[in-house]
Parts: C-alpha cells; sequence; structure tokens
C-alpha cells in the first residue's frame, strides 16, 4: 500500500503587509471611503478666483462712480449690503455654506454688544472707502491703503487689546514712510479725498480689532460668509439711515437708468461672490500665500489703474510704494521668514533654469517688457505732462511756407 504522500511548502506563511484587495463591491465601497478625498480643484484656482474678484469689485465700483458719474457711494454700499444681506438668508435656508452659524452662541445681548458696533464701524469704512472713489486714482488708494497693517497696530494700542510694543512699531514704520513718499510723489493729489481714505483705514483698523476680541471666545468663531450674515442685515439698516437723508433726496431715475439695472445686479453679485470666494480661500491656502496674494492684488490694481483711466505714476511714487509694499510683507512674514522664502525661491529659480531654460528666458524676457511698459508707458507722460508736439510742427511747417 502506497503511502499518501503530503506535499509541504518549506516558506513559511506571509504577512500582510498592506490592504488586502476587495473581493467584493461591499469591500471596494469600504475601501474607497477609506482612502482621503482628492482635491477637487488645485489652491492656485483660488488664488486666482479672489484676486479676479477681489480687484473686480474695486475697478466695478470706481467704474460706476466715477466713469458713470453715479456719484452717491452711500447708495451703491447699502445695496452692496442688501444684495448680500438676501443672499445670505438665503444660502442659510437652501444650503450648507452657512451651517456654522449653528455652533455661534448668537443671543440679542450678544448681538447688541458686539455685532452692532462692528457693524458701525463696518458701515463706516466702507461709506469712507467708496467715498474716496470719488476724488483720487484706484492707484494712490490702494497705496494709502497700505497702512492698514499701522492702523491695526495703533488702534490695538489704544483700545487696550494688545500691549504697547516699540519694536513692532520700528517694523512697520517702512510703511508710513513709503505712504509719505508716495503721497508726496502724487500728481492728482486732493485733500478731501485723502482724508476720507485715511477715515477709512481708521475705521477698518477699530473693526479688525474688533472681531478678533469676538473671535477670541471660541463660542463665536465665525468665517467669513456667516461674519456677513449676521453684520449684513444691521449695516445695511445704518448705511440706509445715511443714503436717506444724504444722497436719495438729490438722485434721479434717470441717473439710475443711466448705469442700467442689469449693470448694477452684476456689481452687486461681484461684491457677494467676494465674500464667498475668501471663504474657500481661507481653507485652501495659508496666511503667508494670502498676504503674499494680497500685495499682487494691490500691485495689479494699480496697473489696471495706469491701463483703464490712464493714471499718472511719478517715480518718487512709484518709489514710495515699494518702500510701502516691502515693509508690509516684512511685518507680515517676518525676516527669518523672508530668508527662507528667498532660499528656496533661489532654489526653485536655479532648478527652473536646468530642467526648463526655454520658459525661464521667457520669464526674464516678460519681465523686462513689463518694466519698460510701466517705466515709459506710465511714468514717463508725468514727467512732461504738458508737452505739446503740434506747436512744434505749426513752427516748422510755417519756417517752410507749408500751411498746417
Amino acid at each position: 500500500m502506497a503511502d499518501e504522500k503530503t506535499r509541504v511548502s518549506g516558506e513559511s506563511p506571509r504577512e500582510a503587509k498592506g490592504p488586502l484587495l476587495p473581493t467584493s463591491t461591499a469591500d471596494a465601497a469600504v475601501a474607497e471611503k477609506t482612502q482621503p478625498p482628492k482635491p477637487v480643484f488645485h489652491p492656485a484656482l483660488y488664488v486666482v478666483v479672489w484676486i479676479s474678484l477681489s480687484s473686480s469689485v474695486i475697478l466695478f465700483n470706481k467704474w460706476i462712480l466715477d466713469s458713470l458719474d453715479f456719484r452717491y457711494p452711500v447708495i451703491l454700499t447699502t445695496y452692496h449690503l442688501s444684495f448680500a444681506t438676501v443672499a445670505t438668508q438665503l444660502m442659510a435656508r437652501y444650503t450648507s455654506l452657512l451651517d456654522g452659524r449653528k455652533s455661534v452662541k448668537m443671543t440679542g445681548r450678544v448681538y447688541l454688544r458686539a455685532i452692532v458696533p462692528i457693524g458701525v464701524f463696518f458701515s463706516l469704512s466702507l461709506i469712507c472707502g467708496n467715498l474716496t472713489y470719488l476724488y483720487l486714482s484706484v492707484a494712490f488708494i490702494q497705496m494709502i491703503k497700505a497702512t492698514t497693517p499701522v492702523a491695526v497696530l495703533l488702534s490695538s494700542w489704544a483700545m487696550g487689546i494688545a500691549p504697547v510694543n516699540l519694536r513692532q512699531l520700528a517694523n512697520v514704520s517702512a510703511i508710513v514712510v513709503g505712504v509719505v513718499i508716495a503721497s508726496f510723489g502724487e500728481i492728482k493729489f486732493v485733500w478731501i479725498g485723502f482724508i476720507y481714505q485715511l477715515g477709512g483705514v481708521l475705521f477698518e483698523a477699530i473693526r479688525l480689532n474688533l472681531v478678533q476680541a469676538l473671535l477670541s471666545s471660541a463660542e463665536y468663531k465665525m468665517d467669513p460668509l456667516v461674519s456677513l450674515y449676521y453684520f449684513a442685515p444691521i449695516c445695511a439698516a445704518m448705511n440706509g439711515v445715511v443714503a436717506l437723508i444724504w444722497e436719495v433726496p438729490r438722485v434721479s431715475l434717470g441717473e439710475v437708468y443711466n448705469v442700467g439695472l442689469v449693470t448694477f445686479f452684476l456689481n452687486g453679485l461681484c461684491a457677494f461672490l467676494l465674500n464667498v470666494s475668501v471663504v474657500f480661500l481661507i481653507g485652501k491656502t495659508s496666511a503667508v500665500i494670502m498676504t503674499l496674494c494680497g500685495v499682487l492684488k494691490d500691485v495689479l490694481l494699480v496697473l489696471a489703474s495706469m491701463a483703464i483711466w490712464a493714471t499718472p505714476i511719478s517715480g518718487l511714487q512709484a518709489f514710495g510704494y515699494t518702500i510701502a509694499l516691502s515693509g508690509m510683507i516684512y511685518y507680515k512674514l517676518g525676516g527669518e521668514a523672508l530668508k527662507g522664502y528667498a532660499g528656496e525661491a533661489g532654489r526653485q529659480w536655479a532648478e527652473l533654469g536646468s530642467t526648463r531654460p526655454a520658459l525661464r528666458k521667457i520669464v526674464v524676457i516678460g519681465g523686462a517688457v513689463l518694466f519698460i511698459f510701466i517705466l515709459f508707458g506710465g511714468l514717463a507722460p508725468t514727467y512732461a505732462p504738458d508737452y505739446d508736439p503740434s506747436q512744434y510742427i505749426t513752427s516748422a511747417a510755417g519756417k517752410l511756407g507749408v500751411s498746417s
């Protein structure tokens, strides 16, 4: 009788080093749920959308108030806030974007003591900011806005929110110096517009400090969209009262129709979508990226003002604004962080030159062309603003006996 042979493997059983493949449809669904979700859009898209909307709102407001001669900034601000009030109420009812408000312990007492004061300063900053468009160029307005970190720091000391720190004051001094230089270089300087903009910066600084004090409690953590849900109604009401007294008696339907109802709707929609984009931007990027994006947006707005309204920029003004922007970046990021980012940027630039030399050449040439455009297209007219070649042509034609 032949013995039954049993085949024994000399290998020891292997341990599973990773997740087993799913053996059924249900297992596959579970495995898919355990994987981290992939981002739908690249973070750069959120940055581009925010910069585009933020710039569009400023240029849109300037176009309506100045180019279309609808010189009623309080009415326009009231319309924006009313649009935001209706939109946030609808979103709270039909979407989940405002579900964060459910975790906020909002009571009538908190609303009166916290939300209403913030709303007052928010309204004042918006009114002053829009009044400025009647007197100053977009480019100069952005330069003055660079002083916002200084105003926030000084007002936080005055309100007792933060202790006095002279080192911080020294860090922001470059911003003040730069804006002062830019102001001396401004060709179309209007005192009333300058005062309105400084008032807008001061009111905005106080508002930011009040918001910081409110959000310091975990019970009142709010994203920008939830904040707009609470602030927009009270701001719209206060601005509406000011508009009824100040501007409504003077406005006519002809001026409204001159702008167009569709234009007003698109303007309000653009302003509201800006607040929505901020919510997504905060969730997808870091504070450093937002700081640098804000600087880039300001520079692009200055260039847009030069291109659209032919705003003259003097060399002294460009020099002062460069100092102010550099000071703002240094204050918000810090010296050590800037050294690290500069080193990383140098490595990335060198790597781009070794891997894609053609692309780096294109970037260099494009930057040179942009610099020449700014220098000769934007700054050059300010050196000879009264130059008129027709008188020389007429003189030369007379000498030659030719009628011009």
